[in-house]
């Protein structure tokens, strides 16, 4: 492999990381100023369509028309992906901390083996059942005080795990459709169809006018948070893999809870106990178990 390139894989790989680690805080600063997870969320994927339609315009090339089954499959998935899962992080976030809320939604990787198993009819080694047994204790170690201090939203946490449970179903349904028509195609139309269910759950539930009313600083993060925690990172990704590939990536990415964490406590002043910074490390340690699965 080509050093630079493989150097430039990693930096991408990290980059993505950081973006992605980063859409909590911005989300918890955002809230800051009234606005609610239904209407930030919508915000966000509205403003997420105009960068990836400028992508699309550079990489403009003859496509095949997609088959109606995958175009069914796409609507699906991007409901499941960043419609729903983004809806109820965003909700959840109202009232779980942002360290929290990023440790749930690193059960996705063995969520996504257990519905593999279940839906797919896969098989699942020792080996990943031992990686499961400790990423589930590591988050009841990590829960447990909060909860016994009164300080854990039951609801909020609640739709943090629904949030978490929709991701893993968008990822264990995704590979055959990229297989059939390339990742990144496969992203931004998915993307794109949450943006677009996002905008229409918005107008039936809730005045437009309400959008625009918002605080510039509300629109701000938005901005943010569609370029730096999802359009940036989701290219730098795909990026990352092609050069590395996809178990270095996804090694790298585990920093992510770690990442936000240290970010939640410079800027949102939020804490953990030493008992909890144990069972993050125990969640770790099963997601790094779960990187290193054979395929």
């Amino acid at each position: 492999m080509n050093p630079s390139a493989y150097v430039t894989g990693l930096m991408l790989a990290i980059l993505a990381a950081c973006g992605f680690a980063s859409k909590a805080i911005f989300v918890k600063l955002a809230y800051r100023y009234g606005v609610d997870g239904t209407t930030l969320v919508t915000i966000r994927l509205l403003l997420v369509l105009p960068f990836i339609s400028i992508m699309r315009l550079f990489r403009r090339g003859p496509t095949k028309p997609l088959a109606w089954s995958d175009r069914a499959m796409i609507l699906l998935l991007g409901i499941l992906g960043y419609y729903l899962a983004s809806l109820f992080d965003f909700i959840g976030l109202e009232t779980v901390s942002a360290s929290i809320e990023r440790l749930v939604l690193c059960l996705y990787p063995t969520l996504t083996v257990l519905l593999s198993a279940w839906l797919m009819k896969t098989t699942i080694s020792r080996h990943m059942w031992l990686s499961m047994l400790l990423t589930y204790l590591g988050m009841v170690i990590v829960l447990v005080p909060d909860f016994a201090g009164a300080r854990l939203n039951l609801v909020g946490l609640l739709f943090v795990v629904a949030s978490t449970v929709s991701y893993a179903l968008y990822l264990t349904w995704s590979p055959p459709v990229i297989k059939r028509i390339g990742s990144m195609r496969f992203a931004e139309l998915a993307l794109s169809m949450s943006a677009l269910s996002m905008f229409i759950h918005y107008a039936l539930t809730r005045p437009l006018h309400h959008l625009v009313v918002q605080p510039l600083p509300v629109w701000g993060y938005g901005l943010i948070m569609a370029l730096l925690s999802t359009v940036l990172p989701l290219y730098a990704l795909a990026a990352a893999m092609a050069r590395i590939g996809a178990g270095k990536t996804a090694l790298i990415g585990s920093v992510g809870p770690i990442l936000t964490i240290f970010m939640s406590i410079g800027i949102l002043n939020e804490h953990l106990t030493p008992l909890q910074w144990v069972g993050v490390s125990v969640v770790l340690t099963g997601i790094w178990l779960v990187g290193q699965r054979k395929t």
